[in-house]
C-alpha cells in the first residue's frame, strides 16, 4: 500500500480533495474513461443480470468501472468488468479486505485492477467511512449507475454527491413498488432510465482503452464451445462464477457464451 500523490483532477469534485488517498494496485487505471456503479446489496435477480450486462459491455468499450466493494451490485459489478478493468474504493484500510465473503475478489483485483482508499492500514470500517467511500467512488466516475436502491439506502446518499458534483445518473427501468429509490429518481426527473444495454455502453465507450484490453482467458477458450468437463478441469472456479454471473450457460455438457 502506497500514498498516492499523484492528484486526480476527477476529485476536484468532492467537497474538500482527499488529504490521504493510499492504492495498491494499477494506476493507469485512473486516467481511463470511468463510470460508477453502486446498488443494492442484496439485488433481485433482474438488478444482478442487467447489472452484470452494463459493466461488461461497458469493459468491452474501453471504460473501467468503479465501485465499492461490497456485497451485491458492487461485487457484480467488479467481477463483470473484469479484475484487470475495475477501481474499488474500499471503507477501510486496503489490507482489510472487506467485507470477508468478497475477499478473494478484492485480492484479484489489487492484483489486476486497482484498489483505493482514504484510510490508513488497519482502519476498520465505520459507519462514517462508507459515506467517506461513496463520495470518493461517485467522484471517479464520468457518471453514476444506480442498478437497484430503496428511498432510505446508502446508495441514495451516493446520488446526493452526484447531485451536488453536477454528475448524471442513469437507472434501471423497476416496477412499482420495487426499488423506491431509483423510480423517485425518474419521477424527479433526476435521473435516465436505461432502457438499451448496448446503446448506453457504446454511448461511452472509449476505442484506445478498448483495444488495450486484456482477454480474458477463460470466454476466449469458451468461444470454441467446450465441454463441460473440460472447461471444469481447466477453470474449475472460473466456470461457477461465470455460470452463476450469467456469462454462460451450460447446455447438453457444452459451455456456451451468452
Amino acid at each position: 500500500m502506497q500514498d498516492l500523490q499523484e492528484k486526480i483532477p476527477e476529485l476536484q469534485a468532492m467537497k474538500s480533495y482527499p488529504k490521504e488517498l493510499f492504492f495498491s494496485g494499477d494506476t493507469s487505471l485512473l486516467k481511463r474513461k470511468k463510470i460508477s456503479i453502486v446498488g443494492s446489496r442484496k439485488p433481485s435477480k433482474y438488478s444482478r443480470d442487467l447489472t452484470h450486462q452494463i459493466a461488461l459491455q461497458l469493459s468491452k468499450n474501453g471504460v473501467c468501472i468503479v465501485s465499492g466493494g461490497a456485497m451485491g451490485i458492487d461485487a457484480i459489478a467488479h467481477k463483470a468488468a473484469g479484475e484487470a478493468n475495475t477501481i474499488s474504493v474500499l471503507p477501510c484500510g486496503i489490507n482489510i479486505k472487506y467485507p470477508a465473503i468478497n475477499k478473494n475478489l478484492l485480492c484479484e483485483i489489487e492484483k489486476q485492477g486497482l484498489l483505493l482508499s482514504q484510510f490508513k492500514e488497519d482502519f476498520k470500517a465505520t459507519p462514517w467511512s462508507f459515506v467517506v467511500r461513496n463520495e470518493l467512488v461517485v467522484a471517479l466516475g464520468d457518471v453514476l449507475v444506480v442498478a437497484e436502491a430503496e428511498l432510505d439506502s446508502g446508495s441514495m446518499r451516493s446520488v446526493e454527491f452526484a447531485l451536488k458534483m453536477g454528475k448524471e445518473i442513469f437507472v434501471l427501468p423497476h416496477r412499482v413498488g420495487e426499488s423506491s429509490g431509483t423510480n423517485e429518481l425518474l419521477k424527479q426527473n433526476k435521473a435516465t432510465a436505461i432502457y438499451d444495454v448496448e446503446e448506453f455502453a457504446s454511448s461511452y465507450a472509449d476505442v484506445d482503452a478498448r483495444l488495450e484490453i486484456k482477454a480474458d482467458d477463460f470466454l476466449e477458450f469458451c468461444k470454441s464451445s467446450p465441454t463441460y468437463d473440460e472447461a471444469q478441469k481447466r477453470y474449475p472456479k472460473r466456470v461457477f462464477e461465470a455460470e452463476l454471473s450469467g456469462e454462460i450457460v451450460i447446455r447438453n455438457g457444452l459451455v456456451l457464451l451468452r
